[in-house]
């Protein structure tokens, strides 16, 4: 008897390691928890009222109707994205999160959800900047948590002077001030930065390297991601991905000639 307890007992902490196991799902739950950025305009924005607003919000509330869940919004910072996953306080996170190497070791992907890429904002002054080239040398705002900066360094050719800073308010204050006079990232988040100032800043439009945002999940939730992959195709084949695009990046000198549904990372 004690052998078959012993049996029965391994056998049911095995089941709940595994990721498809219920209640690990995003799948099981009744309401989900999401992550998004308070800092960024068009993206994610926390208004006066502490209700967020912007691209990424939408995305989520859409996914949420999709999968027939409730949802609740924590602001998340570039540097949280990873924790808040691995420590459960979130259980998806739609904060611009690009997918690397390095965080799939850390957490898993659904999506991505949309295609951007590496761009370069400057004061609207400086004329005489028609390519990344012609900065070389000046002083680049970079924020913690991101890598767009450190792989501009990495430009063959390219010197740069980073600025760490928090966040994008620190950037456009000395980016206004002329403490600095560029900030690269996803051209997204840039663009919802211009839209918010006009007339201090434009896009080079020099398209560094793609930028696949997806959604961020804990690690071993197939049923979850496959689920969130399906609604994302969705969003693109209704037209709702592009009414987007359109309601929170229009005028801003953003590319959205092509919004179509990106090659998604797959389950596993």
């Amino acid at each position: 008897m004690r052998v078959l307890v012993a049996i029965v007992l391994v056998a049911g902490l095995l089941t709940a390691g595994c990721g498809g196991a219920r209640g690990d799902s995003i799948l099981d739950k009744e309401s989900l928890v999401v992550g998004v950025r308070p800092d960024l305009p068009s993206l994610g924005f926390r208004r006066p009222d502490e209700t967020f607003e912007g691209f990424d919000i939408d995305v989520a509330r859409y996914m949420a109707r999709r999968l027939g869940k409730d949802i609740r919004f924590i602001p998340v910072f570039a540097a949280d994205r990873v924790p808040v996953l691995r420590d459960g306080r979130a259980d998806l996170v739609l904060a611009t999160m690009s997918v690397t190497p390095d965080r799939k070791t850390e957490v898993a992907f659904a999506g991505p959800y949309f295609n951007s890429f590496q761009d370069v904002m400057v004061r609207t002054e400086l004329t005489d900047v028609k390519a990344v080239r012609d900065l070389r040398g000046r002083k680049f705002c970079a924020v913690e948590g991101t890598s767009t900066a450190k792989r501009l360094q990495e430009l063959h050719g390219m010197t740069a002077q980073l600025v760490d800073v928090k966040n994008y308010d620190q950037c456009v204050t000395l980016l206004r001030s002329g403490a600095v006079d560029a900030v690269t990232t996803n051209d997204v988040i840039l663009a919802g930065l211009i839209r918010q100032h006009r007339g201090l800043a434009r896009l080079l439009n020099v398209k560094l390297s793609e930028q696949r945002t997806a959604i961020g999940m804990r690690q071993g939730d197939i049923p979850g991601c496959e689920a969130l992959n399906r609604a994302i195709a969705e969003m693109y084949q209704d037209g709702t991905a592009r009414k987007l695009v359109t309601k929170w990046f229009d005028g801003t000198g953003l590319d959205m000639s092509i919004v179509e549904v990106p090659q998604f990372e797959g389950c596993d």
